[in-house]
């Protein structure tokens, strides 16, 4: 599961989440409140910063589009920016409202209280004017964008209008974590966010059972022509709904619960990485129920880190949880981690370019052999040197989504080099399988496997299925 490609535009409201931790060990003698003796303090991005902080966290890449304000808290908030590497600050500074700032008092792990600066001082025009002109500068480097709507002015009506229009023109998805009862304003959006309680106020109907949510973002889909909901239900777990599909629902993972500040702000960015990386909505949601899995095991506003997700992941689902194609760091994590366990490893390579019952037949012979496997396929780029101009039938990103979606496999790597012996000696599987056509001494990384413990396994072929004789008949055809 790799993001390092992918930038996510952020477009919200940013504040500045302060955390002051301290002992309570008093009563105060002026009133009967409890004294906090102050020991540290953290200050970090939040709200829609927030989003973008975990869209780095998991790899990505992200634009934050919105408004500071010209005094202290916006400098400490814009010194925060500048120190994350993968964010590019695309906020507007504005004369006419302070930084938005929410201070928790924290002692013995719990918030004891929280204090909050803003204006509600409805969106100026030169306000909407800077937010639509650095969308505008931004929108054509994206793969996905983020609507992060605290309800504070920056995600006006005009201005997710115009966001939502350039969307459209550029071909982008746009994800809304909403505030308030009219979600109107967020149509065209291809998912929008809501917990259960937001969901219930919007629609004005009850979402106690699974069919009850349901009908619940039915209601609120046809009312914004939005592409999905994503129904967040706390312990629940979380449920998709599609407007051309049945409803989905996964459960949360029982953990213990130290804070669910900004678990929201991570569901999203979540989605949109994973669906700017092309994963349909329903693998996007395990992967977001992954990482709110994480980050609600942590005290304050917090991030999940790509190998903690891959972890939670692991733990969850096993291989259908787990995004279609690894990069090569991720996959030499998921192989230790496999093998940590005692768990054997297969291992086995090819082009895979159109699927046929001979690769099935292979597989399911490699899967049996071994107790996880994996699959790395030549990059396009590989097979192109090896097959001819014309090869691939099918690119690297559509071959792997068709080899994850095969039961026996639990990982898919690519390799750009002719041979596979470098990813074969990177993650060091137990089992190693090619076709029964190649003789041992041919096998490429056999040697390097069986010095190291591990086994050659040779699998039968099934006579009569080729893809070069695929590819000639549909010719001949």
């Amino acid at each position: 599961m790799d993001f390092s490609a992918i930038t996510v535009l952020c477009v919200g409201d940013i504040m500045l989440d302060r955390f002051l931790y301290g002992r309570m060990e008093r009563i105060s003698p002026e009133a009967p409140v409890p004294v906090l003796l102050l020991d540290s303090r953290r200050e970090m991005p939040g709200g829609a910063g927030n989003v973008a902080s975990n869209i780095l966290s998991l790899g990505g890449q992200a634009i934050l589009v919105g408004l500071t304000g010209q005094d202290d808290a916006g400098v400490t908030l814009r010194a925060a920016l500048a120190r994350q590497p993968g964010l590019r600050d695309a906020t507007a500074p504005s004369a006419d409202r302070p930084t938005i700032c929410k201070t928790r008092f924290i002692a013995a792990h719990q918030q004891v209280v929280r204090v909050d600066e803003e204006s509600h001082a409805p969106l100026q025009p030169h306000e909407a004017a800077a937010l639509c002109a650095a969308i505008d500068a931004h929108i054509a480097s994206v793969q996905a964008i983020v609507v992060s709507d605290y309800g504070k002015g920056v995600c006006a009506p005009d201005v997710v209008a115009h966001l939502a229009e350039q969307a459209r023109c550029h071909g982008i998805p746009f994800f809304v974590d909403p505030k308030g009862t009219d979600y109107t304003r967020y149509k065209g959006a291809a998912c929008i966010t809501p917990n259960a309680r937001e969901l219930a106020q919007a629609s004005a109907m009850p979402v106690d059972t699974e069919a009850q949510v349901e009908a619940a973002a039915r209601s609120i889909m046809a009312q914004t022509q939005a592409g999905a909901i994503l129904a967040t239900r706390s312990e629940k777990g979380m449920m998709l709904v599609r407007h051309d599909g049945p409803a989905l629902s996964i459960p949360a993972h029982a953990r213990e619960v130290f804070d669910v500040s900004g678990a929201g702000d991570t569901v999203i960015a979540s989605m949109a990485l994973a669906s700017g990386a092309g994963m349909p909505l329903e693998q996007a949601m395990r992967v977001a129920n992954a990482a709110a899995g994480v980050v609600v095991g942590k005290l304050g506003t917090a991030t999940a880190d790509i190998q903690e997700v891959l972890n939670e992941l692991d733990e969850q689902g096993g291989p259908e949880a787990v995004a279609h194609l690894l990069s090569f760091p991720a996959a030499q994590a998921q192989v230790a981690r496999w093998q940590a366990r005692g768990l054997k490893v297969g291992f086995t390579n090819g082009c895979f370019d159109i699927l046929h019952p001979g690769h099935v037949s292979l597989l399911a012979q490699a899967r049996a052999a071994c107790d996880r496997l994996v699959v790395a396929l030549n990059t396009d780029a590989s097979i192109r040197r090896l097959k001819g101009p014309e090869r691939p039938v099918n690119t690297l990103q559509a071959r792997a989504t068709v080899i994850a979606a095969i039961r026996h496999v639990d990982a898919v790597v690519a390799f750009d080099d002719d041979t596979p012996l470098e990813t074969i000696r990177a993650l060091m599987p137990d089992v190693l399988v090619k076709g029964a056509d190649y003789r041992p001494e041919d096998v490429v990384g056999a040697d390097i496997v069986q010095a190291a413990g591990g086994r050659l396994l040779l699998a039968d072929l099934r006579a009569g299925h080729s893809t070069t004789a695929i590819i000639g008949r549909a010719r001949g055809a």
